[in-house]
């Protein structure tokens, strides 16, 4: 899978191979997923030629530091081609000007000096490229583990990494503490959740209310994989504020990879941006943090388990950069209807028993837009229902294991 921490790992080594001095290379992801870690396994690849900086060190805010590291870094290329990392850039002021400046100057004097920069959300890292570096970087994202990168780190049979990916989601930093729940709960909240919603956010002037962005994470957490429009949302609220502004914070959670809102397929803009977002949290993780107890199993909790089920695939989906949408005519509905390298898809995600039946809706959508092929994910017992409708069929947890 190309979106995996390896595979990531592997393309960002790839690029600066390459002649310097190349674009910027932004590696963006939500938190804990190894951004930092990467560039300290590429720093010990290249040994002496590379140079470190965290930008959210405290010394960074000091007078005059960067100068003096970004003099040290050309001193460096001078003597032959060299590295220069920095991590967690969004806590730096102003520095996608400085190093807009910075690459310029590396670029008219053909100096051999590649660059890497990484943030914990596309807000404070993707604005900056956006409007001071175009033209001028290259993003990779690194947004979640895949179950195929747990089995590989922590030694895991493909069966126990995807039941895991379901359960428990893929942060590495938790994998050691899932024994102890309560342990694990904590890592969670203190090191990925609070300081996402607490701190990354916050940090932008556009969010006026934290109160009601917290409010807004929880009910997406609460309500994993189902459509709920902005009135619904403001109705569980207890500072409901207005729908925009309801509306605006979604948008923020997807910018920080905790939710992303997807909306109805439309060949028509207008309407599918007016239709109620179908919510996705991005790791599983968030939903098992929110439990008091156990996270479900399909023999104790089928209805919840096939929820999460269906939470995982499609967050695995959209994780994996495919364009993800669901459709819906009353009584008629798809769970997922899939854009990008994978192809053209219309998913249902079914989880114990179905009938012919249940795919109505899957067969009346590809009948009207046949360029999409059918495909049901489900237990592998039960993938004989949709063959004999002559439907694809894969078991879900193929999917999660190696994506289309």
């Amino acid at each position: 899978m190309e979106n995996g921490y390896q595979a990531i790992q592997e393309k960002l080594l790839r690029r600066l191979e390459e002649p310097a001095p190349g674009r910027v290379q932004v590696l963006t992801g939500p938190r804990q997923v190894g951004k930092t870690g990467i560039l300290l396994e590429i720093a010990r690849r290249w040994g002496e030629s590379a140079i470190y900086l965290a930008l959210d060190a405290p010394e960074a805010l000091l007078p005059g530091w960067w100068e003096l590291q970004w003099r040290n870094a050309l001193q460096k290329a001078r003597a032959g081609k060299t590295l220069l990392l920095l991590d967690e850039a969004q806590y730096f002021p102003d520095w996608s000007r400085l190093v807009k400046v910075s690459i310029d100057q590396v670029y008219r004097s053909g100096l051999p000096l590649h660059i890497v920069v990484t943030g914990s959300a596309t807000l404070q890292v993707g604005a900056g490229t956006r409007e001071t570096m175009a033209g001028r970087f290259e993003r990779l994202a690194l947004r979640q583990w895949l179950p195929r990168d747990i089995a590989d780190i922590f030694a895991l049979s493909r069966e126990e990494a995807v039941r895991q990916f379901v359960r428990s989601g893929s942060f590495p930093g938790g994998v050691p503490l899932l024994g102890d729940r309560m342990r694990w709960k904590a890592y969670l909240r203190d090191s990925i959740i609070d300081p996402a919603v607490g701190r990354d956010l916050l940090m932008l002037e556009l969010v006026r209310k934290p109160a009601l962005l917290r409010q807004i994470f929880a009910i997406c957490v609460e309500h994993p994989s189902e459509i709920l429009s902005l009135n619904k949302i403001a109705g569980s609220i207890l500072d409901p504020g207005a729908l925009e502004t309801i509306a605006h914070y979604l948008g923020l959670l997807e910018e920080t990879y905790l939710v992303s809102a997807v909306r109805k397929f439309s060949q028509k803009e207008i309407r599918r941006r007016a239709s109620p977002p179908k919510v996705i949290p991005l790791s599983n993780a968030f939903l098992s943090a929110s439990l008091s107890g156990d996270p479900p199993l399909p023999e104790t909790h089928p209805a919840l388990w096939g929820r999460w089920v269906e939470n995982a695939c499609l967050a695995f989906a959209v994780n994996c950069e495919q364009s993800v949408h669901y459709w819906r005519e009353e009584p008629l509905e798809v769970d997922a209807v899939l854009t990008g390298s994978w192809g053209l898809w219309a998913v249902e995600i079914k989880t114990g028993g179905y009938t012919a039946k249940d795919l109505t809706g899957l067969l009346e959508f590809c009948r009207r837009w046949p360029e999409y092929r059918p495909l049901v994910l489900c237990d592998l017992e039960r993938i004989d229902t949709a063959r004999r409708l002559g439907i694809a069929c894969l078991p879900w947890q193929d999917f999660l294991w190696q994506g289309l």
